[in-house]
């Protein structure tokens, strides 16, 4: 038994490799098609900040078996960073990626693209394809635009986008992504709309290749210094509607199992749950929570409920109040500051119209919790005494300049 199961491990082995040598293969024909160009050009790529992506090498000579990336900040610096190993084998689990994560943690060479985790402004740049001998064949300018401070505009409510700036020698206006799927389904849900900055003008460098002649995005190396600063001050966009649809025919054993849950319900009994997998959290009363949904990027149509209750991006997306305490961030993170306990129950998570997880939150008092300087309300009640001390002495300050004034003024008017 054990030598046969050493066979069939042997054998799933073999197709692996012959699979995998069958893409390389693939991949070089496609080389062969494409050759390099004789002067490195710059292909503009703009994205949203924690987004995921992947760069292709399009083009290489046939005799180079494998390729190294390269990062440079500016074009023409000497100080060019290598993103992975020389041999291109470093393996990344995109699930243990975080923001805070070390630049080289967050890439990842397959099949000779690099895989970008969780991109942020800062990794904003060219990145080149080539050789560990220093060969280039393929370069990218990426541009990452902040997600912090987006401009968001609700079209229920007849809001509208950023209108396009025209100057003499550029204009600078929003190009929109697709419509994203609605976020819920036999409900009403929500789709999103993303935008990125983009600047039309005919003074762009020509060493940098863009999808639409004369259009490159806001942060590309390609726009002369000169227009900075107007286009500094402009801001990504995303435009919020309500969306309808149905989730379609289920099978007849789940309208089997939904008509006896219906049947229950009403007589008093349990209600019928989401059959999704349920995790178990437990948070300290005070602290932060804040929730993922499970396989989800930032580009997805994601969605949040409590229990019944639908959180709806027109109340709890990020910045449409300055006091929130639950929001949902442009991640499609949830966030809890303070858990407080009427924050208890099961929060369900959507993800391109499916529900696909749900989180049992429970709230707990424990009255020997150590605070830490680094703990979001510690950090929280710093802020507001620092406020406040700043506060007083200002008014202070302000009653003694105002009495030493009109003590100055009464000697002024006796003389």
């Amino acid at each position: 038994m054990a030598s046969a199961g050493l066979v069939g491990i042997t054998m799933i082995l073999h197709t692996a490799d012959v699979l995998h040598a069958f893409a390389i293969m693939e991949k070089e024909d496609v080389f062969k098609k494409t050759p390099c160009p004789a002067f490195l050009m710059y292909e503009n790529a703009a994205y949203l900040a924690d987004m995921s992506f992947e760069l292709p090498c399009n083009c290489k000579p046939e005799q180079v078996p494998s390729v190294v990336w390269y990062f440079q900040k500016s074009l023409g610096s000497h100080q060019s960073r290598v993103l992975t190993d020389l041999d291109g084998t470093l393996i990344v689990d995109s699930s243990s990626i975080k923001v805070e994560s070390d630049m080289l943690r967050r890439f990842s060479i397959r099949m000779f693209s690099l895989i970008v985790f969780r991109v942020q402004v800062e990794d904003s740049g060219h990145y080149i394809c080539g050789t560990k001998r220093g060969d280039f064949f393929y370069g990218y300018d990426v541009d990452v635009q902040p997600s912090k401070g987006i401009d968001v505009a609700f079209a229920d409510s007849n809001q509208h986008p950023q209108d396009d700036h025209y100057e003499t020698q550029f204009t600078v206006s929003t190009i929109f992504w697709d419509w994203t799927k609605c976020d819920r389904c036999d409900v009403r849900g929500e789709q999103r709309r993303i935008g990125l900055c983009y600047v039309k003008s005919s003074y762009l460098l020509r060493r940098y290749r863009t999808t639409t002649a004369e259009v490159a995005s806001c942060g590309s190396r390609s726009i002369p210094k000169e227009f900075q600063s107007v286009i500094r001050h402009r801001k990504p966009e995303v435009v919020i509607r309500s969306c309808m649809r149905p989730c379609g025919k289920k099978k007849a054993s789940q309208k089997g199992e939904a008509s006896i849950s219906d049947v229950i319900s009403k007589l008093g009994e349990k209600p019928w749950l989401p059959d999704v997998p349920l995790q178990f959290h437990k948070q300290p009363l005070g602290s932060g929570v804040i929730i993922a949904c499970p396989g989800a990027r930032p580009e997805h149509a994601v969605a949040w409920d409590k229990d019944s209750a639908r959180l709806y991006f027109t109340r709890y997306l990020t910045g449409v109040n300055r006091s929130m305490r639950v929001f949902i961030d442009h991640g499609n993170h949830l966030h809890i500051r303070f858990a407080q306990l009427s924050d208890r129950g099961t929060y369900y998570c959507w993800r391109e119209g499916q529900m696909v997880a749900g989180f049992r939150l429970s709230v707990v008092y424990e009255s020997r919790r150590r605070r830490r300087l680094d703990d979001p309300e510690a950090l929280y009640a710093v802020k507001v005494i620092a406020v406040g001390y700043v506060l007083i002495t200002v008014v202070f300050a302000a009653i003694h300049v105002v009495r030493c004034c009109l003590y100055a003024f009464r000697c002024t008017a006796m003389e």
